[in-house]
């Protein structure tokens, strides 16, 4: 058990170092003001437009780096610094959001896979570590295997989150590639701040890469101690 505290405690880390270069970035990037003096509501209008996309709407929501597509109500999200502002971290995760509004239009594969774990990973989040320990609490090798079959029921779930996890990466890595493929195409951006939304949707497409390592070093980690238990009794 302590072994997983520190892996937990490791990934913790990366995770927070990550998502601090993110805000540093997005910081840095939201000081490139915009030469067209679009701002990201009007950015996220306009690459709708332009994508043949009339059905879904851009709205403002509360927080920071709250931005998000929401597939059930078709709607893009813009945080109020991304919504109302004018430089190019705002462009460049408006145009992203975008990005995933193209992909539900398109009926892109990996988007429309993800969609549909959504419901069981849900579940799974909850439920997954609470088997495995229990499962864990009863003896995996007890003599009528129910511990076991806990435990094995916990890392299924377990293993489709991580799944899930896995899947985001080409979803959001392909938004990405919309929006700057967009941003270049219809020459919205200056070279430089073109290179600042770039810059900012790395960095944001890797705090994604590091959930999915994250997940998968946990799984790997709750399936050691499952079978490696088991194998020692």
């Amino acid at each position: 058990m302590i072994g997983y505290y520190v892996l937990i405690g490791i990934i913790a880390l990366i995770s927070f170092a990550v998502g601090s270069k993110l805000k540093s970035k997005f910081d840095f990037y939201s000081k490139v003001h915009l030469r067209n003096g679009m701002s990201g509501a009007e950015i996220a209008q306009q690459m709708l437009n332009d994508n043949g996309i009339y059905d879904v709407r851009v709205i403002s929501t509360s927080g920071r780096l709250t931005d998000h597509y929401n597939p059930s109500d078709k709607t893009v999200n813009l945080s109020e610094a991304v919504y109302n502002e004018r430089n190019a971290a705002a462009a460049a995760v408006a145009a992203h959001e975008v990005g995933h509004a193209v992909q539900h239009a398109q009926a892109y594969s990996m988007l429309q896979l993800r969609s549909s774990l959504v419901p069981v990973v849900n579940i799974a989040s909850g439920f997954s570590p609470i088997l495995i320990i229990v499962g864990l609490g009863m003896g995996v090798a007890a003599s009528i295997g129910i511990g076991y079959y806990i435990a094995i029921a916990g890392l299924v779930l377990m293993a489709m989150g991580t799944l899930f996890s896995f899947i985001t990466l080409p979803v959001e890595y392909d938004a990405s590639n919309r929006a700057l493929a967009w941003l270049k195409n219809k020459n919205m951006l200056t070279p430089q701040e073109y290179a600042g939304a770039e810059d900012s949707l790395k960095w944001a497409a890797r705090t994604y890469v590091v959930a999915a390592i994250g997940a998968l070093a946990t799984l790997l980690y709750w399936a050691l101690m499952v079978f490696g238990g088991r194998s020692r009794d």
